[in-house]
């Protein structure tokens, strides 16, 4: 959708690089869309393969100046933006859109990893547990119900209900004490969301899923309901965490 909806077919290759960088394979791994679309049409801008061949990448500009007064980053807001003129942004709107309904159409099937399921049933018998993300909360709650997950958590918090830093403050900062809120995640927006709530995090490492669940049901766990997992157990987890991705892109020597 990246690429059909900015016109990006003649440097389709690079765009696809880009696009799977900014939201797999780096630092911003895990963020919200919308800065997401941001980052990669600077990414593909700059990049000399796509100067060679005289493509013009649209500009970022009308989406950045939206999300900077916007906090609730979703199809809702941006819908509430277009529907009241401003049309720089139809286009994004449109991409959005699409997105949405190509996730719809094509994710199915798609399993937890192994684990997962075991390390719900044991959070479940000594605390509370929620979903929070960045994800439209339309497709979180068809996938987590598809596999059954759905029951082991409280809630589901998707993007329209604000950043995940907003998600933790809100539904368990003032509830609990901060060594008492832990936050599984994959991303480094996820650790940031965890500390700017004075939380611990546990980190599912991109490419070594399977051993990070696995960790978590055999030790993790117990060390946080022991209260054994602050200081340099959590710091050596996510000393071992930041060295999974890049901040630099791969292209760039």
């Amino acid at each position: 959708m990246f690429i059909k909806h900015f016109g990006l077919q003649p440097v389709s290759k690079y765009a696809r690089e880009v696009w799977e960088f900014v939201n797999l394979y780096s630092k911003t791994r895990g963020i919200n869309r919308y800065p997401a679309l941001s980052n990669a049409l600077n990414f593909l801008k700059d990049r000399p393969e796509v100067q060679a061949r005289n493509v013009q990448v649209p500009s970022s500009d009308a989406v950045d100046e939206w999300m900077s007064r916007e906090t609730k980053l979703g199809n809702a807001t941006l819908e509430a933006e277009v529907q009241g003129g401003n049309n720089n942004l139809d286009l994004v709107y449109e991409w959005s859109k699409a997105v949405n309904a190509q996730v719809e159409d094509i994710v199915h099937g798609v399993p937890p990893f192994p684990l997962v399921r075991e390390c719900f049933e044991k959070i479940g018998e000594k605390a509370d547990a929620m979903c929070i993300s960045q994800t439209p909360v339309d497709a979180l709650q068809r996938e987590w119900g598809e596999n059954q997950l759905d029951g082991y958590i409280a809630m589901i918090a998707g993007q329209e209900m604000g950043t995940k830093t907003e998600h933790i403050k809100y539904a368990a900062a003032s509830k609990y004490e901060a060594n008492r809120i832990l936050m599984i995640g994959d991303a480094p927006g996820d650790f940031k969301a965890a500390k700017s709530n004075f939380a611990l995090f546990y980190p599912i490492n991109p490419g070594r899923e399977e051993a990070s669940w696995q960790r978590l049901f055999d030790e993790a766990l117990d060390k946080f309901f022991n209260e054994e997992y602050a200081g340099a157990y959590e710091d050596s987890l996510v000393a071992e965490f930041n060295e999974c991705l890049p901040e630099n892109p791969p292209w760039v020597i």
